[in-house]
């Protein structure tokens, strides 16, 4: 059927196109990369009976992420941690408090 020329010729996008493609599958890779990061964090965070995502919106915003780093710093005081929130999260201190009860252990993060 080739050699007849009965065959429809495969379609090769242009140079441009094809980079384009691969910057999308790139960053699509990232994305789901950055997904699956956060949710081994929320794992480890409830594993230590720290219902922070409970309260949250967001475990990647700036009050949650500034929590995560002071309890990754080895404090653990829920009252402490509670002020450290910031913007419309601090009408939710008391709420916050009771979340951040929980047995963290320090090696959990280390060994991740």
């Amino acid at each position: 059927m080739l050699r007849h020329g009965l065959l429809k010729g495969s379609y090769i996008p242009h140079r441009a196109q094809r980079e384009l493609r691969e910057l999308v599958r790139y960053r699509r890779s990232l994305i789901e990369e950055r997904a699956r990061e956060l949710n081994r964090i929320q794992k480890v965070l409830e594993g230590a009976n720290i219902k922070l995502s409970s309260v949250v919106s967001d475990i990647n915003g700036m009050s949650a992420r500034l929590i995560i780093r002071v309890l990754i710093e080895g404090k653990d005081d829920p009252a402490a941690l509670a002020q450290l929130a910031k913007g419309r999260l601090k009408q939710k201190t008391e709420e916050l408090r009771r979340a951040l009860k929980g047995a963290f252990l320090l090696e959990v993060f280390s060994e991740t």
